[in-house]
């Protein structure tokens, strides 16, 4: 920096000057924060000179007052540019971070796109109605499936899934001390106006409601009342009722089998006008065509509720038909295979149904049920004697040998033992055992047959196993611990089964390595292939009791076969019968009901 002028006011007024020019060339180049105050000093240096050659020595002496205030600001200037040799390089230097505190909106704006592009998506709210739902109340493959599917679909955070059952008191208090009271309405029935109480319960991602009424549900089992129909009436409206009270809407209602069928048509008859419901779309599942919830005429508005007005949907053949009218009223209805989405348009398959069917098939899609491949695993499971795996099948022996000594059977390792797991009635293909299990028992067999039913098959195969002790055993229950032990101990499980929509048993016979035989029909058709082409089981497509006499015959000399059947068991507990990959059918269903 030059020094100050201290002799002379003219020297001093020219340095100033001098100075005063130099930095405004300097400002020229530099950014525009610093123009400002070079362009101040600038005019007030040339207005001092005149003053200071036409006033007294007093006013020369403001003036310099008023110079050396002028001199103190140029010093800051050129501290800030290191002299009058480096100002273009101090300017240039000075440029990116003035650019910089120039441009402050820029990283701003990148953090406003990229917050931009994250998108929130609502869950899609799904809302299962049924009668049961494993682990609560369970009498046969509907209970599971609701268990397990709904299970599958919450392991997609995009869903949000829900499931509404009747509180039977047959549910054990081991759940009921755990459920949470939520309160409770009056549901409109008719003429009627019912409590409703409503409780609810988390598991596995999933949130189950429970319908409490115990003039209705205080009942032992499930089923098989004179007033099921107004049961599960109630039942029904409650699902719709409560709605409003949890303030929850389901975008998909789906509906389950017969007595679940009045959810879908109480939304397209009494809710169809209320705005809350208008974006609720129904998806009836149908489980056996065979229970389609028959009732007269008379009651359609004394017991239900319905409006005369809605008849011609809920008649058929001169009587009430509830799945006929769920078929009708819902967006989509589906069956729980395909083999057996095609069988229902047959009157063979259809019990009377096969022209609604046909009329509605646009709207039908079938999809094969699974298991919960952890609920029935030999490796951990607790009700089997030993546990093994798909890599060591040696302690399936042992479960095979408690078993032979639970039922007072022979210890014959080399001996094979089919099992029969059902409900002794006629459509499970039991006629045809009737008709040829003596034969079957003169080779070297041993047979178990678990299940109860009609009276005539408890009481034949009761009388069989008198008369063929040590190679027949006959229990007259329904016992899952007890099946767990046969599935793993046995070699061949046996499903004749005249119409199977689905079937559950050859899947988990599966799962513990037991090879099935069953007639190619419905699920079991979409689940079991033959042996002999490469698949996972033996099979045989005619409902003749001879046909499967030959298959069970050829099954036998495969056992005997000691290099192939550890190959087959193998075979058959790879293949996957897991509820992940039915859940993502049901996703598409539910995607395309959506859009």
């Amino acid at each position: 920096m030059p020094a100050k002028a201290k002799s002379k006011k003219v020297e001093e007024k020219t340095k100033v000057e001098d100075k005063a020019e130099e930095l405004t060339a300097a400002a020229e180049a530099a950014p525009a924060e610093v123009k400002p105050v070079k362009k101040a000093a600038k005019p007030r240096a040339k207005k001092a000179a005149p003053k200071a050659a036409a006033q007294p020595a007093e006013e020369v002496k403001e003036v310099l007052q008023e110079e050396a205030k002028e001199e103190a600001a140029v010093e800051n200037i050129a501290e800030v540019s290191a002299g009058p040799e480096q100002t273009a390089e101090a300017a240039a230097e000075a440029a990116p971070a003035a650019e910089e505190a120039a441009q402050p909106a820029e990283p701003a704006e990148e953090k406003i796109e990229e917050v931009s592009e994250i998108t929130v998506m609502p869950k899609k709210k799904i809302l299962f109605v049924a009668s049961e739902a494993t682990p609560f109340i369970a009498t046969g493959g509907l209970a599971e499936v609701i268990g397990s599917l709904s299970k599958a679909l919450a392991t997609n955070e995009n869903y949000d899934v829900r499931v509404v059952i009747p509180l039977y008191s047959d549910i054990s208090w081991d759940y009921r001390n755990k459920f949470k009271y939520l309160g409770n309405i009056f549901v409109p029935l008719a003429w009627r106006n019912q409590y409703c109480g409503i409780f609810s319960y988390e598991m596995n991602n999933v949130t189950f409601y429970f319908i409490d009424n115990e003039y209705y549900f205080k009942r032992p089992g499930c089923y098989g009342y004179y007033d099921d129909g107004e049961r599960f009436a109630f039942f029904c409206r409650s699902v719709m009722e409560i709605m409003p009270f949890l303030n929850f809407y389901p975008e998909i209602l789906h509906c389950h089998d017969w007595q679940a069928a009045l959810a879908a048509i109480y939304l397209k008859t009494i809710y169809c006008f209320r705005p809350e419901y208008q974006y609720i779309r129904s998806l009836f599942t149908i489980h056996n065509i065979e229970y389609q919830g028959k009732y007269s005429l008379d009651i359609l508005e004394d017991l239900f509720g319905i409006s005369n007005t809605w008849k011609y949907l809920l008649e058929y053949n001169k009587c009430i038909n509830l799945m006929k009218a769920a078929i009708e009223c819902s967006e989509k209805f589906s069956t729980v295979s395909p083999h057996y989405a095609q069988e229902i348009k047959d009157p063979y398959y259809a019990h009377g149904l096969d022209p609604i069917v046909r009329r509605n098939e646009f709207k039908l899609v079938g999809i094969l049920n699974g298991i919960d491949p952890d609920y029935y695993n030999p490796e951990t499971d607790a009700s089997i004697f030993s546990h093994y795996s798909i890599d060591n099948l040696e302690p399936k022996k042992r479960c095979k040998e408690e078993l032979q000594k639970m039922f007072n059977l022979p210890v014959k390792p080399d001996t094979p033992i089919i099992a029969v797991i059902s409900r002794l009635v006629s459509h499970k293909g039991l006629d045809l055992v009737r008709t040829v299990i003596e034969e079957v028992l003169r080779q070297d067999v041993q047979i178990i047959i678990l299940g109860k039913g009609d009276s005539s098959y408890e009481n034949y195969f009761t009388d069989l196993a008198r008369r063929y002790v040590g190679k027949f055993v006959a229990v007259i229950a329904f016992n899952p611990d007890l099946s767990r032990k046969i599935y793993s101990g046995a070699d061949l499980f046996l499903m004749p089964s005249k119409s199977e929509p689905c079937g559950l048993s050859q899947m988990i016979a599966s799962r513990y390595g037991t090879v099935p035989i069953v007639r190619e029909t419905g699920g079991l058709y979409d689940s079991i292939k033959p042996v002999g082409n490469g698949g996972n089981g033996f099979t045989f497509a005619n409902y003749n009791a001879y046909d499967m006499l030959y298959v069970i015959r050829e099954a036998i000399n495969c056992y005997y076969n000691k290099d192939f059947w550890p190959e087959l068991m193998k075979r058959v507990m790879s293949v996957d019968f897991s509820w992940l990959r039915s859940a993502k059918e049901y996703e598409k269903v539910y995607g395309e009901m959506l859009k």
